[in-house]
């Protein structure tokens, strides 16, 4: 068995590859038909002008989609370590219900563009950054409340590295920002995805986007380190029947010929 057939660590991996893979698809295209910049453009930049936006919005929907499967199976694992304790139940469903609204926010950021309704774009990259920020303190929170019983304390420190990583990252990008809205008055900065090395609002407008790279590289890392947690759980459904036959009456009394209950993976292949 491969190491990425153990358990359901193939969630975090698939996650974390498809979601690099987009961002540097949308790099690739949009620099090659010259729709921005090669220097450090905007991640949302890269999939604002088609066809790099479709294949980028339909991307990132699978990435969110990835990253629930992922947070709720992080979260029934820890469910199933602490069932003892109530207080870190509560901390792990704030975790779930934050988790969730960043990857709604990441769904907000693939459909609206910002050229196109730069509002609830901003909107979805506030859920995504700004609340995803939030999930993986909550995550780093709950790391140091398991060890050392239930794994090692460099679990905690390195998520609690990547968090600071991460709070820092959206520090320096919304001071930039601003800079870079205040010295461009009358600028319609959403809609500019062409900038020249030394016109006004140049330097912010870089750290800006270093920035933006930095978190979004924070977040990719953050699920790294659930591989080897998840090579140590499975999730399995189960298919409970209520009746022996498929009719809306109740007077059909035929005598089944299999098991009135069916247990298997979530994910085929053992997993």
């Amino acid at each position: 068995m491969w190491w990425f057939q153990q358990g359901l660590c193939i969630l975090p991996v698939a996650l974390v590859l498809w979601t690099t893979a987009t961002f540097i698809f949308a790099y690739i295209t949009a620099v090659v038909l010259r729709h921005v910049d090669p220097l450090v453009p905007y991640i949302s930049d890269t999939g604002t002008v088609a066809p790099e936006r479709c294949v980028f919005g339909i991307m990132l929907d699978v990435s969110a989609f990835l990253g629930v499967a992922t947070m709720y199976v992080r979260y029934k694992q820890v469910q199933a370590l602490t069932d003892q304790e109530s207080r870190l139940h509560k901390l792990n469903l704030l975790g779930l219900v934050l988790g969730w609204t960043s990857s709604f926010g990441m769904c907000i950021v693939a459909n609206f563009q910002k050229t196109t309704l730069f509002s609830m774009h901003l909107v979805g990259a506030i859920l995504t950054f700004g609340v995803g920020a939030l999930y993986i303190l909550v995550q780093a929170v709950l790391s140091l409340y398991m060890q050392p019983h239930i794994h090692a304390k460099s679990v905690f420190w390195v998520r609690l590295c990547i968090g600071g990583w991460t709070f820092a990252s959206i520090i320096s990008m919304f001071v930039s920002s601003v800079i870079m809205y205040s010295s461009l008055p009358g600028v319609d900065v959403a809609h500019k995805l062409h900038w020249i090395p030394g016109e006004t609002g140049y330097i912010p407008h870089i750290v800006s986007t270093i920035s933006e790279w930095s978190l979004a590289l924070s977040f990719v890392s953050f699920f790294l380190t659930y591989i080897r947690d998840f090579q140590k759980i499975t999730l399995r459904a189960e298919a409970d029947l209520h009746s022996v036959h498929l009719y809306d009456s109740s007077h059909y009394s035929i005598t089944p010929s299999f098991n009135h209950s069916e247990t298997s993976p979530l994910l085929a292949g053992g997993i």
